[in-house]
């Protein structure tokens, strides 16, 4: 990890070095303190990536910490593209299919880009799935499940944004609401500032809300991030498992951050099979481990989906399953890319979603 984590900032630094120097030819020609000016505010941007993950600090107002955020994690999706259309627009003219200098072609698509992605973003999507199983519910009806994940409540989502996921999930009238974990980004300051439970406290399940932590919850501090949690309805299953009066068993599994997490085999050696399981686990790794343990459906979130093109092209390559649904034998995964997101405010590529489970027992 710290290997990939050096070389994400080296093509982050190589790639803002690129823009500067194209950019500085491309406005070689204009008056020499709107060039000073424009360099000066080219290198707070690229610093601030930085400044947003070191100011922790509760002597800080939140909102510079937030426009911190906003402003620096925003500057890596910009070099991300202005970098990919740079190389693309330069390689064109080195064959002379690119007549004019490429450094303002390429600014244009960028934050035409960026502008669509965000659109894109706050739109959240709701799919639909029916998953017919082979196990008794006690239920006349199909079990409504709304399963979310990567919410990221934080600097980047706010108490507002977090209204709105709150009434699209209670617009699809769930039985159950299950979170996949990431519910807090980074840090519990502005949750807590906030009060975000309030929403949180809005969600409209009778049979119950249950989460899993995720990777940035950790981030945030396990016990924190338990301290907030207890003061919404959301029961937190870490390692643990509970049976639903419907005869539905949950199975939530700890973060793999926790070295120390139980096994699969485990957590479901106290379960009965012959009920139906479903698994909630963060993280989308051994995917084929689950039909032996007799789940039915496991639903994991983390990968984001690469949340901007080509960054998905990464997560398909280091996930066996990086987003969406797929039966691995028996079993029903389900990988959703997040109803929110953890840096910058775009999806390009990649859609953020909720997911609405019709659950179906064909056994009578």
């Amino acid at each position: 990890m710290p290997v990939i984590f050096l070389a994400i900032i080296a093509l982050y630094l190589g790639g803002n070095v690129y823009i500067f120097i194209r950019g500085a030819q491309a406005f070689s020609g204009w008056p020499a303190t709107i060039r000073i000016v424009l360099a000066i505010a080219f290198c707070i941007a690229a610093l601030l990536l930085f400044a947003g993950f070191m100011l922790r600090s509760p002597k800080i107002p939140g909102s510079i910490v937030r426009l911190t955020h906003v402003i620096g994690t925003s500057w890596m999706a910009i070099v991300l593209y202005m970098s990919l259309l740079l190389l693309v627009f330069d390689l064109l003219r080195t064959v002379h299919l690119l007549p004019f200098n490429s450094f303002f072609p390429a600014l244009i698509v960028t934050v035409g880009l960026l502008i669509g992605g965000y659109i894109h973003y706050r739109h959240p999507s709701t799919r639909e799935i029916t998953l017919h199983i082979d196990k008794p519910l006690s239920i006349a009806k199909p079990l409504r499940i709304v399963a979310i994940s990567d919410i990221h409540l934080g600097y980047g989502t706010g108490k507002k944004q977090l209204a709105g996921y709150v009434n699209k999930i209670n617009s699809l009238h769930p039985d159950i609401v299950v979170i996949g974990g990431d519910l807090i980004d980074r840090d519990v300051r502005p949750v807590f500032e906030q009060k975000m439970e309030e929403e949180l406290n809005k969600i409209e399940a009778p049979m119950g809300i249950f989460m899993v932590p995720g990777n940035h919850d950790y981030y945030a501090g396990i016990d924190a991030t338990k301290t907030f949690v207890a003061q919404t309805k959301i029961t937190l299953l870490r390692d643990s498992t509970v049976t639903l009066p419907c005869g539905l068993t949950l199975v939530g599994r700890d973060d793999r951050t926790n070295p120390h997490r139980r096994t699969l085999q485990q957590l479901t050696a106290q379960t009965d099979s012959q009920k139906a399981i479903i698994l909630l686990d963060h993280q989308p790794y051994a995917l084929e481990e689950d039909e032996r343990f007799g789940i039915d459906l496991q639903f994991s979130g983390h990968t984001h989906h690469g949340q901007m093109w080509p960054l998905s092209l990464v997560t398909n390559a280091i996930f066996e399953q990086s987003s969406g649904y797929r039966h691995w034998g028996k079993t029903a995964v389900y990988v959703s890319s997040g109803l929110s997101l953890w840096g910058p405010p775009f999806r390009i590529g990649t859609s953020s979603e909720l997911v609405l489970f019709n659950i179906i027992s064909d056994k009578h």
